[in-house]
């Protein structure tokens, strides 16, 4: 079994309806354990856990949410040690296109290090069905790319 970490954060709830949405595609896979977890609760020990990482984030001011930043610094220096190179996705909440939070993220990354498996989705505006089947269909692929052992 593999394990699969859902980090995100919402204020407006437009990420949160993304985050349910990824969850129930990671859900779909049979050999994938996937835990949801709010940004400020999200501890070092989920890190350890976890076998690959989905980031979900409204774009606030052009960069990823203070939650999520928050989370960075929390672990970043303690999860040095066990160089953790997971494989990680963002998906992001935006009303502009998002590039911003996604670059900020990216650089965070590197230093974990973590690896970048894909392209990241950005729902623009505000929710609709077909972004709620995009974060499903995503969170499905992730989940099915950990249990087939390419990630």
């Amino acid at each position: 079994m593999k394990n699969l970490l859902i980090v995100y954060h919402s204020q407006s709830g437009n990420t949160e309806q993304l985050a349910q949405a990824v969850l129930v595609g990671c859900q779909q896979e049979a050999e994938v354990n996937s835990k949801l977890v709010g940004a400020f609760d999200a501890m070092l020990e989920d890190l350890i856990w976890s076998d690959g990482l989905l980031f979900g984030t409204p774009e606030n001011f052009g960069t990823m949410s203070g939650a999520l930043k928050d989370f960075f610094d929390r672990t970043y220096y303690s999860a040095q040690p066990h160089e953790l190179n997971l494989a990680y996705a963002l998906f992001i909440s935006a009303e502009n296109d998002g590039t911003g939070a996604v670059r900020d993220i990216d650089r965070i990354a590197k230093g974990y290090p973590l690896r970048k498996i894909s392209e990241p989705l950005i729902a623009t505006g505000a929710i609709k069905p077909k972004h709620l089947q995009q974060a499903e269909e995503f969170g499905q692929a992730m989940a099915a790319g950990l249990a087939l052992g390419i990630f």
